[in-house]
């Protein structure tokens, strides 16, 4: 009879990630564990990003607001809801690295 516990150890962890997975999405306002480990990295290039939006949504006082009552840096708070809104519409990163961004 063969060994099957390889095999039957490859489902769990599928399965395990999987779930993972599932759990990280179910409430779109709970930033992704990936997007955690971007955010913290040190090593995370950053670039600009540079949008017109309008005024009366008062967004730079409510980022001010959010950073003083929270510590988090403006462009983190940017890219967490930017990340939240387009992986709820369907639209997550590939965070594959590229060639310039490997040591």
């Amino acid at each position: 009879m063969p060994d099957l516990a390889h095999h039957v150890r490859q489902l769990r962890d599928m399965a395990d990630a999987l779930e993972a997975q599932s759990q990280a999405t179910d409430d779109p306002l709970i930033p992704h564990p990936d997007t955690l480990k971007v955010i913290n990295s040190r090593r995370t290039r950053r670039g600009q990003l540079n949008y017109a939006v309008p005024n009366a949504l008062q967004l730079q006082q409510r980022v001010r607001r959010y950073n003083a009552l929270t510590g988090t840096a403006h462009g983190d708070i940017v890219a967490l809801a930017l990340d939240m809104f387009l992986r709820a519409k369907g639209y997550p990163p590939d965070l594959t690295p590229s060639k310039a961004d490997r040591p």
